[in-house]
């Protein structure tokens, strides 16, 4: 069995917590960036510290003090707190710190703060274990998570809750952390007779990429790689760095913003974005086919008929990505996703697709044409099927003589649902259709109808 007094020891000593752990700010005045939260406006530094903090939601990328924030918020706020964790406390753990919040409101009228990181790990049924005890009071939920609270959280406890998002550090918030850590001689490395000039702590600030605890991690790593009294220089700090970790997720939010951004500027037709988008996706450690994929969605979505190319370079290269792998296959992808970027733009293929399905849904089941109907039987002749088709290749251009009826089905047979952009390929298709248009004798028509 551990003993108390040493367990108490270790915690105490600083050589045996992490620089991170140790340089944790304890008020908000110690908060590095957040300036929206922790500012004079701030929203954290304007509540009250002789009430109950409302319920709040921390949510942000990794090491940019969501639990920081939540402990600082709840532990200078006129409350107990009771702390969780979403991995080891079930339902049971939950309707413990329930019924000690119950007794201190009853009995001594303190109110009490559950804080739980990582709260997206809850599941459903500890999230209901908890609701209806936020709904009446019996106790404040402060949590953080760096997942979307939309898809982890359920509506009725996210209704009752404060959502805060949390950004990464920049990169001047980054180098005040470092520099305090580097003097701070109580918590930091102030005894540890080590320096770093500004372009060393820079070059940290830029390889933590906004997360405050790499950076930490990097310098402490860092000043252990020195001689005392010696410089922590650039060299020294790639040393510790080792690669750059990007911050990335292959299936949260910064999964999804990353895919959004490389869509998004396909779309604008910003080959420099698309390409830089492309390769943080990748870099990101996200499966090539899943890019490939998404170059072959936008070819038909957003390219379409305008450069009926684009298609068929986004699945060449899909299928040389499937072949050839990383990191060669960073190449096809760029390639099509630059040739992407720089094609005529059109939506009309996702127009047409909508505009059909929503006939569909409209009319229903409608019967095919006679003249389109199958006729492989002498029945179905004598039932009219095949009657009156015109095989356009028997007729000068290959195209139907005016008065051929339409291929629609009667009841939607002058509706317009495929309409063609005016640009690239599909400029052509635009006149081309017009005319074949004029030349069906038509009447009623509604152009443009979808």
């Amino acid at each position: 069995m551990d003993d108390p007094l040493f367990e108490h020891a270790v915690r105490n000593d600083p050589n045996m917590r992490p620089l991170a752990d140790r340089m944790r700010p304890r008020t908000l005045d110690e908060v590095w960036g957040q300036r929206h939260l922790v500012g004079p406006r701030g929203i954290l530094r304007r509540l009250s510290p002789d009430r109950p903090p409302p319920n709040l939601v921390f949510w942000g990328p990794p090491g940019t003090g969501k639990t920081t924030l939540a402990r600082v918020v709840a532990s200078r706020c006129s409350a107990a707190v009771e702390s969780l964790s979403a991995t080891s406390s079930g339902v049971r753990e939950i309707r413990a710190a329930v019924e000690r919040a119950a007794r201190r409101r009853r009995e001594q009228r303190i109110a009490t703060v559950v804080f739980i990181d990582e709260i997206h790990r809850f599941h459903r049924g500890q999230q209901d274990a908890l609701l209806p005890h936020v709904e009446d009071g019996t106790v404040r939920l402060i949590g953080a998570t760096t997942e979307n609270p939309a898809f982890e959280l359920n509506a009725a406890l996210l209704s009752r809750a404060r959502v805060l998002e949390v950004h990464p550090l920049e990169i001047d918030d980054l180098v005040g952390l470092l520099e305090t850590a580097l003097t701070d001689a109580e918590r930091g490395l102030g005894g540890a007779d080590v320096r770093a000039g500004r372009p060393a702590l820079e070059a940290i600030a830029h390889l933590a990429d906004g997360d405050a605890r790499r950076a930490l991690t990097i310098l402490e790593l860092a000043a252990e790689l020195v001689e005392p009294g010696a410089e922590i220089d650039e060299a020294t700090v790639a040393d510790a760095a080792g690669s750059t970790v990007l911050r990335h997720d292959r299936a949260g939010d910064g999964h999804y913003d990353v895919a959004s951004a490389l869509i998004k500027s396909l779309r604008a037709s910003d080959p420099d974005a698309a390409a830089y988008w492309c390769m943080r996706l990748l870099q990101g450690g996200d499966d090539p086919m899943f890019v490939a994929r998404r170059l072959l969605v936008f070819a038909s979505e957003d390219v379409g008929n305008a450069d009926p190319q684009a298609l068929v370079v986004a699945q060449a290269a899909a299928a040389a990505t499937h072949v050839v792998g990383l990191p060669e296959a960073s190449l096809h992808l760029v390639q099509a996703a630059t040739y992407l970027a720089l094609a005529p733009k059109s939506n009309a293929v996702i127009r047409a697709r909508d505009a059909a399905a929503a006939a569909v849904a409209e009319h229903g089941s409608l019967p095919v044409p006679l003249h389109l109907r199958n006729a492989p039987t002498r029945l179905a002749r004598t039932l009219g099927h095949g009657r009156g088709y015109v095989y356009p290749h028997d007729h000068p251009d290959g195209l139907p003589p005016p008065g051929t009826p339409s291929c629609l089905p009667e009841a939607i047979a002058d509706r317009r649902i495929f309409v063609p952009s005016p640009r690239g390929w599909e400029a052509r298709a635009f006149h081309r259709l017009a005319t074949l248009r004029q030349g069906r004798d038509r009447s009623g028509r509604r152009d443009g109808e979808a």
